[in-house]
């Protein structure tokens, strides 16, 4: 097995008792001694800090880098605003979703923020189709933190008072502890907060100086799991993957109507035509929010069914656990479209028993983002 890649705070994760374990090839904090259930609630009620420089930070840099991103990505980049961020993705031929990623324009480029497991192809991907018109640059000297919680702006304006005039997807550049940081106000905790990229050798201080507030803890990926679930945001590779178009993975808030059929910039990306079709006629199956009967959890991978007697699957559960804010068991699936609409029940096979689940809305709790 080839050797795990650490991040700039490994020694800070083990320091803190940390359980460390494998994640997108990084040796990652799973959970610290307060235990996933607190991380969680502690996220929901003050701050919690986390680790995410597992992910791939990326300059695309050049006159025309907006323009040459939206070859690859079907969302609106020529129009957005200097120091704005939105969320986008990489499609395929076939419309599947590549990777899901977060990009800024920082007026002489644009910063893209990819996931971990993917970012050796994502970064490959952008070369291949973008140079050396723009220049890809892979940021290997950063590390990236995440701020999550009500408390996020009080502890960040406490370092730099301008985090506090920033609102959802603003990006700035900060000075935190008297480092330098590339801030964007977003998360993916459904929670106000911020994610901070901070050179590498100034991380650990930075992370210190963030813990010493009394309503800041270390949270791991177990915390941060439940709670993207319960904000009903997907996590790459399980409720979307290259065989899911954003049409299925109920992402098409994300394609603004300038990259639609009859907008100014339409199509141009991989898989137009698919998505085009789909977002006209409707997918065969798309991504919705589940609710399991009673207190047991039915996770990844759960076969779904119209009726108890049903031969035939109509969809699978593609992430599912104990939503602690809810107070009981969460979940998304894809299911086939004709048995989508919210207020359903269907049911899951759980060792070999058919239990009831009612599809619902999503999120499970409210976004908290400050607008």
């Amino acid at each position: 097995m080839s050797e795990l890649l650490e991040t700039p705070l490994h020694d800070l994760h083990v320091r803190l008792g940390a359980k460390m374990v494998p994640f997108a090839g990084y040796s990652m904090p799973v959970q610290y001694p307060l235990g996933v259930m607190k991380e969680h609630v502690h996220t929901r009620e003050k701050a919690g800090l986390f680790d995410v420089s597992h992910m791939g930070q990326v300059k695309v840099s050049g006159a025309g880098a907006a323009q040459a991103l939206e070859r690859l990505i079907p969302v609106d980049i020529i129009g957005l605003g200097v120091d704005r961020q939105r969320y986008g993705m990489f499609t395929n031929d076939q419309g599947g979703i590549m990777d899901d990623l977060m990009l800024a324009n920082r007026g002489d480029h644009i910063f893209v923020v990819v996931n971990a497991a993917c970012k050796g192809a994502d970064i490959a991907h952008m070369k291949t189709h973008l140079e050396p018109e723009v220049t890809v640059t892979e940021i290997t000297d950063r590390a990236l933190l995440a701020l999550q919680g009500p408390a996020s702006e009080a502890v960040l304006s406490a370092l730099d008072p301008k985090a506090a005039e920033m609102t959802f997807m603003d990006v700035a550049t900060l000075s935190l502890n008297g480092f330098e940081c590339w801030v964007s106000r977003s998360g993916y905790t459904g929670e106000d907060g911020y994610e901070i990229s901070v050179p590498n050798i100034d991380a650990e201080a930075l992370a210190l100086a963030l813990l010493e507030h009394n309503d800041v803890e270390a949270i791991g990926l177990g915390a941060r799991d439940s709670l993207r679930l319960e904000g009903g945001l997907c996590l790459y590779g399980h409720d979307i993957d290259t065989s899911t178009t954003p049409v299925e993975g109920a992402l098409t808030w994300a394609i603004q109507k300038v990259r639609r059929t009859g907008g100014a910039r339409a199509g141009g990306f991989p898989g137009t035509d698919v998505i085009a079709a789909q977002m006209e006629q409707g997918a065969p199956r798309k991504r919705v929010g589940l609710l399991p009967e009673g207190r047991a959890p039915m996770r990844e991978g759960v076969e779904l069914f119209a009726t108890p007697e049903a031969k035939t699957s109509i969809g699978t559960i593609t992430s599912g656990g104990f939503g602690p804010t809810v107070g009981g068991p969460v979940a998304m699936g894809l299911i086939s479209t004709d048995h989508s609409a919210i207020g359903t029940t269907i049911y899951g096979e759980l060792r070999g028993k058919r239990l009831p689940l009612t599809i619902t809305k999503l999120p499970f709790t409210p976004a908290n983002f400050k607008r």
